[in-house]
């Protein structure tokens, strides 16, 4: 079977090998889709954290049960099914508490170990959520919410909140619609006016700043002085994520939810005089996940503009240098196979 690996920063090649063979507690997929992350842009980039080489990407993923023994979810052979790409131990301290997202040991398909750019995968059962309801299209793009979605939760927001997301990339906006529909006021972030237009015409989100000096004074006049209750970081972006807090009220939380491979610098005076809560999000739960599908098949996210570019996997590996570059206009990139 036919499937790509980054085989080193900056070179894709397409490969075919065995097809593959599960034990009783996994299940064979055969993928559809999978969606393009800033993980796999990172990886491919060379800065990705938690990384190595070589490494077939992709952890978005749309797919079809292919083999399966009768399971607690009820999916059978042909079910659409979602899969949730973190393997944990559940045994570690974080999982024993719920926490399966940061286990101490946990294994993310298309980082720590291969993903979904090939024809078919074998995944344990366990990790697979029926999604019979939802298109390829939807499939694809339920991880990437569902991080977004898990940032939420963690932020403890409240409905009636004015919060500043910086970053309109997919998960920033996946954390503005998520944070609408949870009652909250979105002021979007953006050094990219393109980006910013999108957020504002089709997720509807309530302001949109142009990042740069004057963004933190144009958050305090939408304000009225208070700044945001709740910030969420959706860039990774080291110089973004030192300066989120400026955009904080006192008293406020700040989430960072994109990933930065070095160290941060925070003013403590600054930070302390807020009483700031610093919140990381990483990766997102079962709940997360059936969120997103419960949003998803009442159509409440506007899965048709946010997928902006799609090809076959033949076409992928001439296609990725394109992706990188915001100019043109990518939000979520998608490959079927």
């Amino acid at each position: 079977m036919k499937y790509i690996v980054c085989e080193k920063p900056g070179e894709f090649l397409l490969r075919e090998k065995e097809e593959p063979v599960r034990n009783s507690n996994e299940a064979i997929l055969k993928v559809k889709k999978v969606g393009i992350c800033g993980t796999d842009l990172h990886a491919y980039a060379g800065n990705q954290a938690f990384f190595t080489y070589p490494r077939i990407l992709g952890h978005e993923l749309a797919t079809e049960a292919v083999e399966i023994d009768k399971n607690p979810q009820g999916i059978k052979v042909g079910d659409n099914v979602v899969v949730m790409p973190y393997v944990s131990c559940n045994s570690c301290i974080a999982c024993k508490n719920g926490k399966t997202n940061c286990c101490m040991n946990i294994k993310v398909l298309g980082v720590h170990t291969d993903g979904g750019m090939q024809e078919r995968i074998v995944v344990p059962a366990s990790l697979l959520i029926p999604a019979q309801q939802l298109t390829d299209n939807q499939m694809a793009v339920v991880e990437p919410l569902a991080i977004g979605a898990h940032a939420i939760r963690r932020s403890g927001l409240r409905t009636g909140e004015t919060i500043v997301v910086v970053g309109c990339g997919p998960i920033g906006i996946g954390i503005m619609k998520l944070a609408q529909i949870a009652g909250a006021k979105v002021i979007a972030i953006d050094m990219n006016q393109q980006r910013l237009d999108y957020a504002k015409n089709d997720i509807g989100v309530d302001y949109v700043v142009l990042g740069g000096k004057d963004a933190v004074e144009k958050v305090a006049e939408i304000t009225g002085g208070d700044l945001a209750t709740a910030v969420f970081d959706a860039t990774g972006h080291r110089g973004a994520l030192e300066s989120g807090p400026d955009f904080m009220s006192h008293g406020g939380r700040y989430i960072l939810v994109g990933l930065s491979k070095g160290e941060l610098v925070f003013t403590h005076p600054k930070i302390h005089a807020k009483e700031t809560s610093i919140l990381c999000s990483r990766n997102a739960t079962l709940e997360d996940f059936e969120h997103v599908i419960s949003v998803l098949e009442q159509g409440e996210f506007p899965i048709d503009s946010f997928i902006t570019h799609n090809v076959s996997y033949t076409e992928m590996i001439s296609n990725f240098d394109g992706w990188l570059n915001p100019a043109n206009g990518v939000i979520k990139a998608t490959v079927d196979f």
